[in-house]
């Protein structure tokens, strides 16, 4: 099953007041981006968060899921967690400060000729 476009919607509506949110297609499904960083997927209609301290500590009793066949665990929140707006944006800002930097692209290659 893919995630439904008004579910996507309404995640986007709820963590909108976040700086720096994008999301990207990936797998078919979505990432979810902070500041450039990967910090989420959107698969299923279900948000998969990466799991750091940070995160951890903001959640009481987290569960977990994978967003595909394969990945690591995520910290897994169904849409209707998804209602209190701010502990959600809590948890993703917290998620991605806590993230590494994206690494700078690497300059083109000239050809000669």
């Amino acid at each position: 099953m893919a995630t439904r476009p008004e579910t996507l919607a309404f995640l986007l509506d709820q963590i909108g007041a976040l700086p720096a949110v994008r999301t990207r297609r990936m797998f078919g499904e979505y990432c979810v981006y902070l500041d450039d960083r990967p910090t989420a997927f959107v698969c299923d209609d279900q948000l998969f968060v990466k799991i750091t301290d940070a995160g951890r500590a903001l959640l009481a009793d987290p569960v977990f899921g994978q967003p595909y066949p394969g990945a690591k665990p995520y910290f897994l929140l169904r849409p209707d967690e998804w209602e209190d707006r701010d502990a959600v944006c809590r948890l993703l800002a917290a998620t991605a400060a806590e993230l590494p930097a994206p690494r700078p692209p690497a300059p083109r290659r000239r050809l000669a000729g």
